[in-house]
């Protein structure tokens, strides 16, 4: 039995509900879909001559046929937040005298 490998398509995806198309498929084979999925960021800063509003990479077992992704299902990453903001303290400090 050959071992199960993962590849990583990469997708252009428009802003509408049109279907996105897979344009290239990695080089890469992962040992498991974990090991694709942390390797994506990676990824797609290689494709990044593709010119779509939206790039995707979605990870699946080699030979597998691609699952069907539409422009408006595509999750954006979420934005990391800001370190919580610090002030200045509004008491007045004290007179030693």
């Amino acid at each position: 039995m050959e071992p199960l490998l993962f590849v990583m398509a990469i997708l252009g995806c428009g802003e509408s509900d049109a279907a996105c198309r897979e344009v290239r498929i990695d080089r890469a084979r992962y040992r498991s879909e974990a090991a694709c999925v942390a390797a994506t960021e990676q990824a797609l800063m290689r494709h990044d001559d593709l010119v779509f509003p939206t790039v995707v990479a979605q990870c699946r077992p080699a030979g597998a046929r691609p699952a069907s992704l539409r422009g408006s299902e595509v999750m954006m990453p979420e934005a990391r937040p800001l370190a919580r903001p610090r002030y200045a303290s509004a008491r007045v400090p004290r007179s030693s005298r």
